[in-house]
């Protein structure tokens, strides 16, 4: 599984890498989870506020922290 968090570095972007790293590791998911922080890389994804959150190339979040639970269930998801 491939997680990306897009964000150029504010405080809920670092929020977000964290929480999703934490879910990752507590969870024992075999994925990846990438930090893009360039403006073009990002913009690419069409969203328009960040921190996003894009799972196995879908955005699945933008604009908002999720809570733990929504991130989960993103991640099941996307491992079937």
């Amino acid at each position: 599984m491939n997680i990306k968090i897009l964000g150029t570095g504010c405080a809920k972007c670092i929020s977000l890498e964290k929480k999703v790293r934490e879910i990752v590791s507590n969870y024992k998911y075999d994925a990846t989870v990438e930090k893009i922080t360039e403006l073009e890389e990002i913009m690419k994804y069409g969203i328009m506020m960040t921190p996003g959150l894009v799972i196995n190339n879908k955005v699945v979040s933008y604009g908002t922290i999720p809570k733990d639970n929504q991130i989960v269930q993103w991640l099941n998801e996307a491992l079937k």
